[in-house]
Formats: C-alpha cells, sequence, structure tokens
C-alpha cells in the first residue's frame, strides 16, 4: 500500500496533491500554517491529470495517483497555471508517465516552453472552448492575470467541479480536503487574497461578472491550494467579490518602527486621536507584525497612517521594506498620514509621505515630525493627525 493516497473529491474525481508542513515563506509572504499544493485526477474513461505540485513533492503526487489508477494510463495532463508551484512536477510526469499532450492556454503554451525548454506536446485552448477529453467533456476559461497571464480555469459539467488553479485558495497545510473540515480558513483566504489576487482586483470584479454569465452549474471548486469547497462555494465567492469592490471601513491601521522609542510616543498619540475620532484601530509595529499580516489588516479597512525614524539620511529600512511590498499590492480608497523622528534631517518621515501619496493615499493632514523626542505640541499634532484621518473615514459611505 503508498504511503500517500488520494482522497476522493466526487464520483470522478480525486485529490493527488501533496501537503508541506514546512513552507513559511512564499516569496515574501508569511505562510505560517504552510500550504498544499492540488492536483486532481480525473476518472473518466482514461485518466485526467489537472495541474501538478511543487517539484520536491513529485513522488507524493505519483504515489497518490498510483493509489486510484497506474499512472501510466494517464495520456492527457491540463495545466491551468504554469508557475512552479503547480507545473513542477511536469518534468517527473513526463519521464514517469509520458502523456501524449498538455492542455494549456495560449499564454500558457509560452509560459511552459519558456520555463521547461522541453519537447512536449502541447495543445493550447481557447477561452469558452470545449472539448472531450477521456470520455468526459470539459470547458476551459482564461484567467488571465488571476494571477498570471496564462491562468485559466477548468469545468467538469458532469460532476460539477470548477477547478480554479490560484482563484479561491489560501496557503494552510491542512490533513483535511475540504473547507467544512478546515478551521479558520477566513484569515487565511483574506491573507491570500490580499498578499496575492489584490493587484488584480478590477479583474476579479470582471472575472466574477463573466462567470455569473456562464451560469456553470458549479458544486465544488477546486482551487490548487487549501481546501476544496464543497460547503462554503457562495460565501467565498462573495467574498472575493467583496475583496475586489476595496470599499473603505472605519477601521484604521497605524503601521510603525522606532529606534528609540519616540516613533512610538507618536504613534500613540496618532492611535489616541483616531478613537476619539471614532474609528477602529489596530496599532501593527513592524517588530511584532509580518509585512503580509499587514496587508491582511488593510483588506477590511479605510486608513493606514505610517511612522517611523530617520536613518542615515534614508527611511527605517523596516519601513522601507514594508512600504515597497505595500505598494506592489495597489490598495485603493486609503486615507492616512505620515509621521516619524529624526536627528539631523527629517528624511525619514518626508520620504513616508512620499510612498503614501505614489499609493494612492488621500492624506488627511501634514506630516507630523518630533527631533528626537516628541515633546506636547508634536504628540498633539499627531493626535490631531489621528483625529482628522478618523474624521475623514467616518465621512465616507
Amino acid at each position: 500500500m503508498p504511503n500517500h493516497t488520494a482522497v476522493r473529491i466526487t464520483e470522478k474525481v480525486w485529490w493527488v496533491g501533496a501537503i508541506d508542513w514546512e513552507l513559511r515563506d512564499f516569496h515574501g509572504y508569511s505562510t505560517k500554517r504552510g500550504t498544499t499544493y492540488n492536483a486532481y485526477l480525473v476518472m473518466g474513461s482514461e485518466p485526467v491529470l489537472i495541474d501538478t505540485v511543487k517539484a520536491p513533492f513529485a513522488g507524493e503526487m505519483l504515489e497518490r495517483i498510483a493509489s486510484v489508477t497506474e499512472p501510466a494510463k494517464i495520456r492527457t495532463v491540463i495545466s491551468n497555471h504554469a508557475e512552479m508551484d503547480h507545473s513542477g512536477s511536469l518534468p517527473e510526469v513526463a519521464r514517469h508517465i509520458k502523456p501524449d499532450r498538455i492542455i494549456c492556454s495560449a499564454m500558457g503554451e509560452a509560459a511552459l516552453k519558456a520555463h521547461f525548454h522541453a519537447d512536449w506536446k502541447l495543445q493550447p485552448v481557447k477561452d469558452g472552448s470545449e472539448m472531450e477529453i477521456g470520455g468526459e467533456r470539459f470547458q476551459f476559461l482564461e484567467a488571465r492575470m488571476l494571477h498570471w497571464p496564462d491562468s485559466m480555469v477548468s469545468f467538469l459539467p458532469s460532476d460539477g467541479v470548477l477547478f480554479s488553479n490560484d482563484i479561491f485558495g489560501m496557503h494552510l497545510a491542512h490533513s483535511h480536503r475540504f473547507d467544512d473540515e478546515t478551521v479558520g480558513w477566513y484569515y487565511e483566504a483574506a491573507k491570500y487574497y490580499a498578499n496575492i489576487i489584490l493587484p488584480f482586483s478590477g479583474i476579479v470584479t470582471a472575472f466574477l461578472e463573466k462567470f455569473k454569465a456562464k451560469n456553470l452549474p458549479v458544486k465544488i471548486i477546486a482551487p490548487d491550494h487549501g481546501p476544496v469547497w464543497r460547503k462554503d462555494i457562495e460565501k467565498i465567492i462573495a467574498l472575493y467579490a467583496k475583496w475586489a469592490a476595496q470599499q473603505p471601513t472605519d477601521t484604521a491601521i497605524v503601521l510603525f518602527d522606532t529606534m528609540w522609542k519616540s516613533t512610538e510616543k507618536l504613534a500613540g498619540a496618532a492611535a489616541e486621536g483616531l478613537v476619539s475620532g471614532g474609528a477602529k484601530v489596530k496599532v501593527m509595529p513592524l517588530r511584532a507584525h509580518h509585512r503580509s499580516d499587514v496587508a491582511v489588516e488593510l483588506l477590511e479597512a479605510g486608513a493606514l497612517l505610517v511612522g517611523g525614524p530617520t536613518m542615515n539620511k534614508q527611511p527605517f529600512p523596516t519601513l522601507a521594506d514594508a512600504l515597497t511590498y505595500l505598494k506592489g499590492l495597489n490598495h485603493k480608497n486609503l486615507t492616512g498620514g505620515a509621521f516619524g523622528s529624526y536627528g539631523w534631517s527629517p528624511d525619514g518621515p518626508r520620504w513616508i509621505e512620499a510612498q503614501l501619496r505614489e499609493m494612492g493615499v488621500k492624506l488627511a493632514g501634514e506630516t507630523v515630525t518630533c527631533r528626537y523626542v516628541p515633546d506636547a505640541a508634536a504628540l498633539d499634532a499627531a493626535f490631531r493627525l489621528g483625529e482628522a484621518v478618523a474624521k475623514s473615514i467616518k465621512r465616507q459611505p
């Protein structure tokens, strides 16, 4: 008996992926609870493999396949996404299974060629096309930039399964495969959206409209990371629509780091001003919070206040790291402000202000600075900045 066995998803569909209990970083995104790399086996008149797993887990996937059918019987692989955590095992599949063809999107064909430089039979499909494979009918929808140019989803009408690649996924290692067996999935789903999908929110909205117009009889959503959705399908779709809209709330995030506690005192004053103005507040010192966790909190916030000291006429390194990261996530509709301390020149707080402007954050007041240690006037200015931000977000619909 193999060490790794498949898990039945529907009458014809099996999960044959891998669990990565050790992963703690996914290209800069903190994955404290590991992840799964989901691959699926559709057992029609001949088996079809949908996506693969990260290269080091190829053996685990092949063992799971072997628990259902002889791997050599697989003649067709569907590759919904060419990123290496889903295509990395294709070389092993090509060596051990030798499929006749790999079905992908048109952009996927180019991506797979660029990644592997291999002489594989790649068969691109068009958006909205249908194809009979292994005795089963499949439908294909392009999902470009969700979150790569090559991304697509595949639908198996007979069992109502949508293979959604990275859409509706999350990084969460778990011993069970379904959403209703999984504790704490909301935060991980939000974290995945905030750190992976958020930059493409406009495309998410368009995709959901396209998806709704197709009126596919979806009973199961099978993503490439995290649990398979069989209970809360409507909930995760609604959450994607909500997160994509990026409607501001009355919650404010105070993000800062400090050298000698001066900026910390300003952060405290700004937080008190926010509370006084009626905002909900979450204070996030970077000594205690990873940048990817800050991104999660911003997903359902309306304001961002950022503070930091100056170091060698430069921004403090942790602030430079966090704001560079957050800028790439392209948050919308935020109000905020900047504050910080300095010894010789206020370059650090000025840099923070410039970054917030580049991020499209609407500044509710002037940047608050103090030299060395904040006096009563500086603390009052930080308090009033917090109040101004709170009043601004409270006025929003």
